[in-house]
């Protein structure tokens, strides 16, 4: 089965007065949708642009993987842990809240930021807070805490995305375009396969796509 949903059919967050514009792809804080709560793992994909000085003033997350990818800009990331980092384009940041952790989000630059951030529901709750920054990650992450991978795809137009057979795949396309069964995806446009085959999709033009790749978790925890 597969699902495609269009950037603009995302449900509009944030709060654009203080410059912070996000557009969530599932059921998010006050949008809620009993028949859109999570895909596989996966619990929210939101897309994030904040103007320059906007941010997210400290606040808790616990029992969530909450993975990030930088389109645009710098992030700059403040944790309870004690982390302070900076993250941009081509870097992968990976928050383990477990337990529970606080953390900060701004746009300290001078130009937009614009960023991806997913959060994923791990196999056990409770455990230790961990982070980690991927400096130019290259083709995947693996994230054992949920049993999925994480495929960053890069197509050039013309060439094809090796997808892989999964129980649940869920393809977001950063930038560019592709051709998945027949439908066109362009920037902010997602597909959610389920009990999916392998599949090669064509790039229409060159292409950034994040492909996560997850276990059914019922068999996962059987």
């Amino acid at each position: 089965m597969i699902r495609i949903q269009r950037a603009a059919e995302r449900y509009p967050g944030g709060d654009p007065a203080a410059g912070i514009e996000t557009r969530h792809a599932l059921s998010f804080g006050p949008y809620y949708d009993p028949d859109n709560l999570r895909f596989g793992a996966l619990l929210a994909c939101n897309e994030e642009r904040l103007a320059p000085g906007a941010g997210f003033d400290e606040h808790p997350h616990s029992h969530t993987e909450i993975v990030t990818w930088v389109v645009e800009g710098e992030l700059t990331h403040h944790d309870s842990a004690g982390h302070t980092t900076v993250v941009r384009p081509g870097d992968l940041q990976h928050l383990s809240a477990a337990s529970g952790v606080r953390h900060v989000e701004r746009n300290d630059a001078d130009v937009p930021l614009v960023f991806v951030q997913m959060w994923l529901a791990p196999l056990e709750p409770g455990g230790s807070p961990s982070y980690e920054v991927v400096r130019g990650l290259g083709d995947t992450y693996r994230l054992p805490a949920v049993d999925a991978v994480l495929h960053v795809e890069r197509p050039r137009a013309g060439s094809r995305l090796a997808l892989p057979a999964a129980d649940f795949l869920y393809v977001h396309v950063v930038r560019g375009a592709v051709l998945l069964d027949g439908e066109e995806l362009g920037p902010g446009d997602a597909a959610r396969l389920t009990d999916s085959g392998a599949r090669e999709p064509a790039a229409t033009a060159d292409a950034e796509v994040l492909v996560w790749e997850m276990r059914d978790w019922r068999k996962a925890l059987g």
